[in-house]
This record gives structure tokens, sequence and C-alpha cells, in this order.
């Protein structure tokens, strides 16, 4: 047992709590401090910083947004999962939709919870979450039952002409969500390559990928995608020439 888990209180739920907006970190922090089984163990206001916190604090459940600069919450999702299976992480977002929350679960979610949930609410997701049940909406589910619902909600979603429908829900990889970054800012294959160091046909390569993965036509479609998602934000280029 580490010092850790000898100085925590029978049956607490520790939280960490990763959103880059102050007054809903706060906002949260207050609400769960009326709990008596549950300790808010640290704040972190982007993905990167939330990544290495998490490591270092090894909460139970993380409260995690997927709108955030460095990091978005989806890529945070899949490190920490990979890291460390038994983690319980519940999407806090204000962009709701069903594609989004099939992301958001294939990621590595326990949890997808809209922005405007009641802390009541909240706090009864966060112990089913750490019970190891998964919440989707208003329906509580086991391991294979999220199975179920991922599998028919990719097939309902993608239509019956769809050869492979599961690829088009495969989270795009780190490299992937770079060069989509780049792309919504404005730079062509040739600077992109130039900035990672990679060939213009990498880039080309990565981007089919990036297209067929969000199911989209051209490179405006897939940023406009990423942008309303959350998954990347606009940044200025002035200082940022290759």
């Amino acid at each position: 047992m580490s010092d850790r888990d000898e100085h925590r209180p029978p049956g607490s739920i520790s939280v960490l709590i990763v959103d880059d907006h102050p007054l809903f970190r706060d906002g949260l922090h207050q609400a769960l401090m009326l709990e008596d089984d549950i300790r808010v163990v640290g704040q972190s206001e982007d993905g990167e910083e939330g990544l290495r916190s998490a490591r270092r604090l090894q909460p139970d459940v993380v409260l995690l947004d997927i709108n955030m600069p460095h990091m978005n919450g989806l890529q945070v999702a899949r490190q920490l999962k990979a890291e460390r299976s038994n983690i319980a992480i519940i999407v806090l977002t204000a962009y709701h939709d069903a594609a989004q929350v099939l992301h958001a679960m294939r990621a590595g979610a326990s949890a997808y919870c809209s922005k405007d949930i009641t802390p009541d609410d909240l706090v009864d997701i966060i112990r089913d979450v750490a019970r190891g049940q998964y919440v989707v909406g208003n329906e509580r589910m086991d391991e294979r039952t999220l199975e179920t619902w991922m599998q028919s909600s990719i097939e309902a979603m993608s239509g019956p002409y769809i050869i492979d429908a599961e690829e088009h829900f495969i989270p795009l990889s780190p490299r992937e969500m770079e060069i989509l970054q780049f792309v919504t800012n404005g730079l062509s294959n040739k600077e992109i390559a130039v900035k990672l160091r990679i060939s213009q046909q990498t880039v080309k390569n990565h981007m089919t990928s990036i297209l067929k993965k969000l199911n989209v036509e051209d490179r405006t479609q897939a940023a406009v995608n990423a942008l309303r998602r959350g998954w990347v934000r606009l940044q200025d280029n002035s200082n940022n020439n290759p």
C-alpha cells in the first residue's frame, strides 16, 4: 500500500479537474467539497498539465474538458487509459452530438456529460464510474453493455453501405491530431512537412487517413469538424513561420 492510500479516508474518491476555465474549475471544486466521500486532489488548466498531474496524483476519477490548449481531452483520455486502465474519466463538454459521444467513449471515457449538468447528478456519476460503471445520458452500463452500445451506435451512424463502419470512429492518432491543428490554421502540406520534418507524401498519407476517419471530403470540412468539436483551436501564426 502506498503512502497516498494509507492517508486516504475509507471509501473516499479522489478527483482531478482538468479544464482551462478557472471559474468552471473552481465551481466544480466548491461543489465537490460538500461531499464527504469525494476529495479534489488537484486542478489543471490544459491537457499536457492534466496528463502530468494525473500521473503524479493517481486520481480515481478525472473530470476532463475536450476543448483545451496543447492537448485536447480525447488525446488525454487515450493516453491515460493506455497507461492506467482502471482510471475513470468523465468528459465534460459544452458540445454534444452522437458522434462526439461515441468518439469520447472509444477514447476511454467512462462517462460523457454536458457542462450544464447539475452538481447532484455529477456527484452520482462520479460515484458510479468509480465503481466501474459507464454512463451515457441517463443510462448506466457495465463494460459488456457499453461494447454492445458502441457497436450498435457505429452501425446506426455509418449506414448500411459502409464496408468497415468502425474505421470512421477510430480516434485520430497524436500525429494526425497535430497535422489537423496545422491544417486548421491554414498551413499547406509543404509547410506542415517542413515543420514536422517529414515528407510531403507522408503528410498527404496522414491527410487521407484523417478524412476517412472523420468521414469528410476535404481539408476544410475536416478543420470545421475539428473546431466545432473542440479538438483543435485557431492560433495566431504570425510568429510561426517555417
